[in-house]
């Protein structure tokens, strides 16, 4: 089990590689007139801030000598990793589609697993200077104002500072709030929230990209969240501790498992999330 003293010496660790894959990622983002897109071998995209970003995060994280499970090292094969106790799960840029279509909603995700548990979170949401922050049986918290910096060097202290603990608020007054995909959606999405409309006719529907969703529900600003595309171990470890530490929880459908992490196949199930509050 990770004590204390470890804990504080990987949360800074965590912390400022995202913010540095963050710098790296807005630089293009901000100045490039190319971003250099071709297709992985799932014919799903990939940028130079994607590689850039995966970079910075592995020559950051390498003096911690903790193996590193990543979105764009997605090749390493079972037999490496499979008695692996203690690993960084990695998606250096969550969101790429977005991040090519420039509309802010990308995401760092990094997650310290032990066992194949997620133990500690960080998701960084660099175009808007957010950070969260979880850890297992320690709760979830948002730090904001936090600008992307190439040569971030927070220390513990500091990173606590001015924490705010999720949710930020109790029980929402509003109509129920659903998150999904804004660019992975399927029949099957628009059919769960049919069924959901059934018993909340007034629901709204949030479209939203990457990881962000998770952080979404963690802070209350939505309440359920659906996904019945793909995705990955990398895209969920993440979120999922934050949400969960946040009182939330992340459910496979349509058996209600918890997701489970470093199998042989990466992907997910389809999967529902639920906000602290959310009875549904």
């Amino acid at each position: 089990m990770i004590d204390k003293t470890i804990r504080e010496y990987l949360l800074p660790k965590s912390f400022n590689a995202a913010v540095r894959a963050g710098a790296a990622i807005m630089k293009i983002y901000k100045n490039s007139d190319d971003y250099d897109i071709s297709l992985k071998s799932d014919k799903t995209p990939i940028t130079i801030a994607d590689r850039l970003a995966h970079k910075t995060i592995k020559e950051y994280l390498g003096s911690t000598r903790i193996p590193i499970l990543s979105e764009e090292g997605r090749e390493m094969l079972y037999d490496e990793r499979r008695n692996w106790e203690l690993y960084w799960l990695v998606d250096p840029l969550d969101g790429t589609v977005e991040f090519i279509k420039g509309n802010n909603e990308f995401t760092v995700n990094i997650a310290l697993m032990e066992n194949n548990v997620c133990m500690g979170a960080v998701i960084y949401v660099p175009f808007y200077e957010k950070m969260y922050v979880a850890g297992r049986n320690a709760g979830t918290f948002l730090k904001e104002h936090v600008a992307p910096d190439a040569a971030a060097d927070y220390s513990y202290e500091r990173i606590v500072e001015g924490f705010r603990p999720l949710p930020l608020a109790g029980p929402p007054s509003r109509p129920l709030r659903v998150a999904v995909s804004r660019s992975h959606q399927t029949p099957e999405t628009h059919e769960h929230i049919a069924r959901l409309r059934e018993r909340f006719p007034d629901l709204e529907v949030v479209e939203q990209g990457s990881s962000y969703k998770f952080c979404m529900l963690a802070e209350g600003q939505a309440d359920y969240y659906v996904r019945t595309t793909r995705t990955f171990e990398w895209d969920t470890a993440a979120g999922e501790l934050i949400l969960a530490e946040a009182g939330g929880s992340t459910r496979s459908l349509p058996d209600g498992r918890a997701l489970r992490y470093n199998e042989e196949d990466l992907r997910n199930p389809w999967f529902v999330c639920r906000s602290k509050f959310c009875k549904v």
